[in-house]
Formats: structure tokens, C-alpha cells, sequence
């Protein structure tokens, strides 16, 4: 009887044989491993742009421009007499040591470096999506989704090492009496706050990364004839 019946389904051109549901599974996108990308991707350019910007703190005064200002990881802005908004980088390019704090030095190291693993697990996980689900698919997720824990903590250790260098004399001479995760006459600047935004959500990739694997779906099965 069943034999009958997989003869009349082939002779209606439609091929019930195990091997091609598989297949078609395999060829799948994981929904789970898209928005794992689409997120990964996102979060590289959050981290980037965050990592350029020169407001991480920031000082102004509507009433007297001259003396707003705002601080970076490699950038220093403040308004001229002119009203023009100017941004120097400490020291010039090249010049590292000029950073005028070592903790904040560290921070510059420890988040350049997290954002460059981002963004080599980001370009693992975009590999991942034209990769047949199996063994190779599931090592590089395991090992992207451990990259970017790691970034995770590289990251949050340098965002909580950069308020150390509010006690510096270069932000003490702008933000007054600054001292260690007190920024005086300043204040958190948006640079900073999505940088930490980014490292939170960031936290969440790694168990994308456990389930972004594409699964083989098994055919359903046809219902049994008596």
C-alpha cells in the first residue's frame, strides 16, 4: 500500500525521496542567524563611530560659548572666540603618549582593540550565512560567538577605566575640581553613553551565536494509510 501510494506522488512529478528535504533544510538562512548578523553589524558601527567621537565628556555653557568643550578618546573640541567648533587630536597622529592620561591611554587600547574583534566575529558571522549548515558552520559560530565575549569584556573594562583620567590637569583646567569618576563642571557626554549602550546590547551576541547554526529539518511525515 505504501508503495502504491509513493508511485502515484512520483507519477504526479512531485519526489517524496528522504534525501531532498534535507537538502532544501540545509540550504535554508536561519532566522536566528540573520538578525545575529544584521545585529553583529550594527553593533561594529556603533562601537566605531562611538570610538571616534569627542563627546564622551563634555562641558557647556550657553551663556558663554567660548568655554564649551568636550573630551574624547583621541579628541579634544571646543568652541573659539569665533564661534567655530574646533577638534585636535592629542599630541597629533602618531603621537600616542600625548594622551594626557595613561588610564586614558588603556581605554584607547582596550576599546580599539574590542572593536576590532567585533569585528572579526561580525565577519565570521557573515561567512556563517553561505556556509551548508554542519560541523564547519557550528566551530565558527561557537568560535565567533566566543570572540565576541571576549569583546564584551575588553570593551567594558576600558569604558570603566576611562573615568580614572578625570583627574588629569588638562580636564581639571577645563571641568574644575574633577577627581575619579567625577567629572566636576562636566558631564557625561553622548560618546560615552552609547558606547556603553553598544557594550550592553553586545553582550546578547554570544547566544545568538549558540542558536544562529542553520538546523536540518526533517521531512513531515506523510500520515499512514491502512
Amino acid at each position: 500500500m505504501h508503495a502504491l501510494f509513493d508511485r502515484n506522488w512520483k507519477g504526479l512529478g512531485i519526489d517524496l525521496s528522504p534525501l531532498s528535504s534535507p537538502r532544501a533544510a540545509a540550504r535554508m538562512f536561519s532566522c536566528v542567524g540573520c538578525f545575529w548578523v544584521l545585529l553583529s553589524s550594527a553593533l561594529v558601527a556603533i562601537c566605531s563611530f562611538s570610538f571616534i567621537s569627542p563627546a564622551w565628556i563634555v562641558k557647556e555653557h550657553p551663556k558663554n560659548h567660548k568655554d564649551s568643550v568636550s573630551f574624547g578618546l583621541l579628541w579634544h573640541c571646543s568652541e573659539s572666540l569665533d564661534h567655530m567648533y574646533r577638534c585636535y587630536t592629542f599630541g597629533g597622529l602618531g603621537k600616542f603618549q600625548e594622551i594626557p592620561s595613561s588610564s586614558w591611554q588603556t581605554s584607547a587600547v582596550l576599546c580599539s582593540g574590542g572593536c576590532a574583534l567585533l569585528a572579526v566575529s561580525s565577519l565570521l558571522a557573515i561567512i556563517t550565512i553561505f556556509l551548508p549548515s554542519g560541523a564547519c558552520e557550528r566551530r565558527i559560530c561557537t568560535l565567533a560567538g566566543y570572540m565576541q565575549m571576549a569583546a564584551v569584556v575588553i570593551m567594558a573594562s576600558g569604558l570603566l577605566v576611562y573615568p580614572f583620567g578625570l583627574n588629569s590637569s588638562l580636564v581639571q583646567s577645563f571641568c574644575g575640581d574633577s577627581d575619579i569618576y567625577y567629572a566636576g563642571d562636566c558631564q557625561i557626554g553622548w560618546g560615552y553613553m552609547l558606547a556603553v549602550v553598544g557594550v550592553m546590547l553586545t553582550l546578547f551576541l554570544p547566544f545568538f551565536a549558540k542558536y544562529a547554526p542553520k538546523e536540518h529539518l526533517s521531512p513531515t511525515p506523510l500520515p499512514t494509510l491502512l
